[in-house]
């Protein structure tokens, strides 16, 4: 079924499938035992872009809520909230609690505005919820008034239950820099349980090219594009030939967008930038609407979405500009990543934890999260065009 909204999926009433139903009542009884027990702890949800995370999360958020008035259920009058530092993800948080009796605006919170808020409280949250936790800060950042040094440790600091989602592949900035030994490490000092989620509920594809958007997206790999019919995936050889096909699917099934890799300059000074290919030339987008997400709104049809706008959400159609960051390694045949010419310099900051090998590995593994995270936002269709001559040649022989 075609998508009407990009945010569908997040609301309560969403049917939940066999395996998203048993991990709700696994963190459900997680928390009820660790209350019980009045011994910390931490649940982790992970698993790819598209396997229903936050579809997760949100159901769990609303049986809390609804829990907390019920005076036998071992969530009575629990003091609880949900943290997502994505500000598109927290509109949709925000437009579902309007709608829902038992939920509230003031629950669903950025992580700094939380941290600082229990801080100056001296109080503890019951259960706190944790959506793209890994874009929670690992380092201080004075742009957010975060002045200490991990989110997610102070996040625990203040609550007595966390439940996070979380997925090392869309890592997108160094200030959120996480891997997988990074989180076991904070996981270490705690009561922890980890849980998979592996079905792809986004992706209405066959397994093969699920296969061959995950080897692309995680390891840089170009496979033969597979044959499939259920699913859309062309290469263009001209941008602007691309958005004009992508157009007609807006027009005839909507919630169609093209976005691009952050590969062309961009800055926050109310002035209007481009994404320039031959032939081809759209500004970014401006996101000006504070309760309507980017992606939801019919006149950014006109805009090129980055992954600050599309991160979490779900498309009909998606269009997909890699830029002059991404090229082709004919010795390897798998893509070779330029971060000297990637243009998102905020997402490459310096941290003085990591020596110069770890820090150029670590901007090559943010690149190769941006493209992955782009290419997994199309339910039904993913176009695709390359600035680069050498990989847009490799990728329409594949």
């Amino acid at each position: 079924m075609l998508e009407n909204t990009a945010t569908s999926k997040l609301a309560p009433e969403t049917e939940l499938s066999p395996q998203q139903k048993k991990l709700t009542q696994q963190a459900l009884t997680f928390c009820a035992e660790h209350l019980a027990s009045q011994q910390p702890g931490v649940f982790v949800i992970k698993g790819a872009a598209g396997t229903g995370k936050s579809v997760v999360l949100s159901a769990l958020m609303a049986t809390l809520q609804q829990a907390r008035t019920a005076a036998q259920s071992p969530f009575y009058q629990t003091n609880n909230y949900l943290l997502v530092n994505h500000p598109e993800m927290l509109k949709t948080y925000k437009q579902i609690a309007a709608d829902q009796p038992n939920l509230r605006k003031k629950d669903f919170m950025k992580p700094t505005p939380f941290i600082n808020q229990m801080a100056k409280q001296a109080t503890t949250a019951d259960i706190v919820l944790v959506d793209e936790a890994h874009l929670l800060l690992t380092k201080s950042d004075r742009y957010n008034r975060f002045n200490q040094e991990n989110q997610l440790t102070e996040i625990c600091n203040h609550s007595r239950i966390v439940i996070l989602v979380f997925d090392e592949h869309q890592v997108l900035k160094m200030k959120s820099y996480w891997n997988q030994t990074k989180l076991m490490a904070l996981l270490a000092k705690r009561s922890y349980k980890i849980v998979q989620l592996d079905q792809q509920f986004r992706v209405h594809a066959n397994s093969a090219t699920q296969h061959w958007l995950t080897a692309l997206g995680t390891k840089g790999q170009l496979l033969p594009r597979p044959a499939d019919s259920t699913f859309d995936l062309r290469i263009f050889a001209d941008a602007s030939q691309m958005y004009q096909q992508l157009r007609h699917r807006d027009h005839e099934f909507g919630l169609s967008r093209l976005v691009a890799t952050a590969d062309f300059p961009y800055k926050l000074d109310g002035q209007t930038y481009y994404v320039i290919a031959p032939s081809f030339k759209l500004p970014w987008d401006k996101n000006m609407d504070p309760n309507i997400t980017w992606a939801e709104r019919p006149e950014t049809l006109n805009e090129v979405g980055s992954i600050y706008t599309i991160q979490g959400f779900d498309l009909n159609y998606v269009a997909v500009i890699l830029g002059p960051s991404v090229t082709y390694d004919p010795t390897a045949q798998r893509l070779k990543l330029l971060p000297d010419n990637y243009q998102d310099h905020e997402a490459f900051k310096r941290r003085a934890d990591l020596t110069e090998p770890q820090a150029w590995q670590a901007k090559q593994q943010i690149i190769l999260n941006s493209i992955n995270v782009l290419l997994q936002r199309g339910r039904y269709g993913l176009y695709l065009y390359a600035t680069d001559p050498q990989l847009r040649a490799k990728l329409l022989t594949l």
